[in-house]
């Protein structure tokens, strides 16, 4: 008779128990000296990954695009940026990941296209075009004295309306990002097709393994186009989140992105990205397994900590109960039912972890990495990792000058605020406080592979496409590597080497928060039928007092701080003192 406990692991779907490692594309490598990351780069490093414990690597699009929005852009889904390689570069891509027993996923973006797109071209090109209706055109309104207004007061994600006027056929389109960026019409039987042959079944059949599905809760527009209520009196655009995410439809059409592509390639990850949900009901409706619509989600609540509640970018100041909060919602929101949830704390569009949570001093920058690598690993559901992460990065320096911000984002944001603000010099320079803090560029600079020029990360002379951090001789793989388990890169690689021996409890274990209104520490617990965890985190950087958990037979595992075992041998009874930035782990029936 099969061990209950092996055949229990054996029947979960391989994705489960990934560790999962995002790679933006254009900071991650330059093979070639054109300052600009590419495939090959990729290529060149999946054995350091692989020696990290990494199981997938999560491709940011890679995708033939314009890049005005970093690859968010494409321009066809079947053949690859240029300077980033080619087909036959990421076909090579995906040989050498599934060589070492590792898989490779995409970005899946199909809430819209580039404007260069041959569909789109088509589609502006006449009212009466077969492909008009791919997109989402509608005519104007007036105002009573003649002015011509777009069809909704909506304001799109990078600033501005979510409407283009087209002098050539006389109506508006839909764009939800850039007015380069228009939305595909997903009411189209038609382009819902096309959307799956040329952006799912062309890369499944060349072995992805899956995908990250970009905006997956937005093609659904609900169908009156009304107005959003006026919430922000300083511009005509509004916030209008409620008109186009989680609409009427988007369950049927995520159902038949299965039915119709998925389920025809065996068991392939689909990990979508589900801003403006925050209530855990409405997100089970999309990873409830039984109905098979996606694997996983990205809920963002985490990610939001500290974002204002006017604009993400305009920074608040939080306390550390409502992140245990956050945690303990969306660790707890699967139980009892056949969901599954994500881990994360760090990707492309978010700051760095460290300078988030923590504190990027150099005294304190080390110990809070270990600290987050220590919380993240023994939580429950898939595991993901941002690149960088596994060295604790940090975000860009607070004296470089909004002149090195290239996301178009932040750009945006910056010039409309500048604008409103008509060039205050004490509000400019909050402005620049916030985006230091929360920019989408402080995960995109160049990785840091080494103490040499440019980081390592490329030997073009004119340097890289965007500043390196001015740390990057501190914070390398190369010095983390000499420095062997004492490092950030030697702490993460134990503790996921940790994780995956003890899965059970630290990536399908039931939580239990403790003393959650503190503000200093962090206790929680992890626990199945027959074992417990523990975990003591102290976010201050003074000593604070914790107590453990009163699970019987708990015993020393791991400790952030190198001495920590030997602090626990004179440690007696449940209470033990943390020093700054310090956490530990015990487990007990393991």
């Amino acid at each position: 008779m099969a061990n209950p406990t092996t055949a229990t692991i054996t029947s979960r779907p391989w994705w489960k128990d990934a560790v999962c490692y995002q790679i933006y594309p254009a900071s991650f490598k330059d093979s070639n000296g054109d300052g600009l990351g590419d495939i090959p780069g990729i290529v060149s490093k999946i054995d350091y990954l692989k020696n990290l414990g990494v199981d997938v690597i999560w491709v940011s699009p890679m995708y033939e695009s314009p890049q005005v929005d970093m690859g968010y852009d494409i321009s066809n889904y079947e053949k690859v940026y240029p300077p980033y390689g080619t087909v036959k570069d990421m076909e090579d891509l995906i040989e050498a990941c599934h060589k070492r027993g590792m898989k490779l996923i995409l970005d899946l973006v199909v809430n819209h296209t580039s404007d260069q797109h041959p569909w789109f071209k088509e589609s502006r090109s006449s009212k009466d075009n077969p492909k008009r209706d791919w997109y989402v055109w509608k005519p104007p309104r007036y105002a009573e004295d003649g002015t011509r207004l777009p069809p909704t007061n909506w304001r799109s994600y990078f600033s501005g309306p979510t409407w283009e006027w087209d002098e050539h056929t006389g109506e508006y389109y839909l764009h939800l990002f850039a007015k380069e960026m228009p939305d595909l019409n997903w009411e189209n039987p038609e382009t819902r097709r096309a959307i799956y042959d040329s952006a799912m079944k062309f890369w499944l059949d060349k072995g992805v393994d899956g995908f990250r599905v970009d905006t997956v809760n937005m093609y659904s527009k609900r169908p009156e186009y009304a107005d959003a209520p006026v919430v922000d009196p300083l511009f005509y655009e509004q916030p209008a989140y409620s008109h186009w995410a989680n609409g009427p439809r988007i369950h049927e059409f995520l159902r038949e992105m299965n039915r119709e592509v998925l389920d025809h390639y065996g068991q392939p990850m689909t990990v979508g990205e589900l801003p403006h949900t925050p209530d855990p009901k409405q997100v089970l409706e999309y990873v409830c397994a039984s109905d098979r619509q996606l694997s996983m989600v990205f809920q963002f609540d985490i990610v939001n900590v500290g974002e204002g509640r006017e604009h993400k970018f305009v920074f608040r100041e939080w306390k550390l109960p409502e992140l245990k909060g956050v945690v303990e919602k969306w660790q707890r929101f699967v139980e009892g039912t056949d969901g599954w949830t994500t881990v994360f704390c760090e990707n492309h569009d978010q700051p760095r972890s460290v300078s988030r949570y923590c504190s990027d001093l150099p005294a304190a920058r080390t110990c809070s990495a270990k600290l987050l690598a220590l919380m993240l690993c023994s939580l429950t559901g898939t595991l993901f990792l941002y690149q960088g992460q596994e060295i604790g990065m940090i975000n860009i320096p607070s004296s470089w000058n909004i002149d090195e911000y290239r996301d178009i984002e932040s750009v945006n944001f910056y010039k409309a605020m500048a604008a409103k603000a008509d060039n205050d010099a004490a509000q400019l320079e909050r402005l620049h406080d916030c985006l230091q803090k929360l920019a989408r560029d402080n995960a995109r600079l160049p990785m840091q592979w080494d103490g040499s020029a440019h980081a390592g990360f490329t030997d073009s002379e004119k340097g890289p496409w965007m500043r390196v951090h001015d740390l990057y001789q501190e914070i390398n793989v190369e010095k983390q590597i000499r420095e062997g388990e004492g490092s950030v890169l030697g702490f993460w690689k134990r503790m996921i080497q940790l994780r995956k021996k003890h899965a059970d409890v630290l990536a399908h274990g039931t939580f239990e928060g403790f003393e959650m209104e503190d503000e200093r520490t962090f206790v929680f617990g992890k626990r199945t039928e027959d074992a417990r965890v523990a975990v003591v985190l102290n976010f201050t950087g003074e000593e604070q007092e914790v107590r453990l958990p009163e699970y019987e037979g708990l015993r020393f595992e791991v400790g952030s701080y190198e001495d920590a075992k030997e602090e626990e041998e004179r440690a007696e009874g449940r209470l033990r003192r943390l020093r700054p930035w310090e956490g530990r782990l015990y487990m007990a029936g393991c």
